[in-house]
């Protein structure tokens, strides 16, 4: 059996099995089970059971940085649902911001050979996690910062990420990403529920060569929370 600790030291984690992996993630945070249905799919996620568990003011100090990766929000839900009308198999793909793994849950399902990143070491564990317990595979993952992206990311087939146009910086650079990342004849799916900096991006695809393809609205319905996902989907221009 590995020492993992509470798998505080970034890379830990990559050593372990996937119910070590799972394991480690209980006793790492004080979790919950969430069932996430999406069209005839149902599946079973791990998560921290309280986002304000995880606050660390040095994060915050350091770049203002909140545990948003630890919830599951209705755009990772439509997301997913696209995701699982694609047919991915051969195909590669890349998340940005893979949170809990929702997406990535999907985008697997589908048949993609996903490479999920995200900005915080605890984000890739539940990932991870959560992959082995819903299709019992091992995830790859990958810390990624996006304002200092690895040189060695490589191109994809296909990118996705969803709600990650909060802060105008992230609308900004978004754009910049994909034309790093995207293949000859690539695509990206970015879900957004009308964050104020979407126009930001949509700007920024212009500017660096990329174009909205098609712009798909999708409702999201639970409980009381009513809202309106949009889909972007970029490509190079022509």
């Amino acid at each position: 059996m590995i020492d993992t600790g509470d798998l505080s030291e970034v890379g830990k984690s990559a050593a372990l099995d996937g119910d070590e992996l799972v394991r480690a993630v209980n006793r790492r945070f004080r979790t919950s089970v969430e069932d996430a249905t999406v069209a005839e799919h149902t599946f079973s996620i791990l998560k921290p059971a309280n986002s304000d568990d995880l606050i660390r003011e040095e994060d915050f100090v350091k770049d203002e940085r909140l545990p948003y990766w630890a919830d599951v929000w209705p755009s990772s839900f439509i997301l997913a649902g696209k995701l699982l009308e694609l047919k991915g198999r051969g195909r590669t793909a890349l998340e940005l911001g893979c949170g809990v793994g929702l997406s990535t849950l999907a985008a697997t399902t589908a048949g993609f050979q996903v490479l999920s990143t995200d900005y915080y070491e605890d984000a890739l564990d539940v990932t991870r996690a959560n992959v082995f317990r819903n299709l019992g595979t091992i995830a790859r993952t990958r810390l990624v910062d996006w304002r200092h992206l690895p040189m060695d990311l490589g191109t994809f087939d296909f990118a996705f990420a969803s709600d990650v146009l909060y802060e105008k910086e992230y609308a900004a650079l978004l754009p910049v990403i994909l034309d790093r990342v995207l293949a000859a004849g690539g695509i990206a799916l970015i879900a957004d529920p009308g964050r104020v900096a979407a126009p930001i991006f949509v700007d920024a695809c212009i500017e660096h060569g990329l174009v909205v393809r098609k712009k798909e609205t999708r409702p999201f319905e639970a409980g009381e929370i009513r809202q309106r996902i949009d889909i972007y989907e970029i490509a190079r221009k022509d």
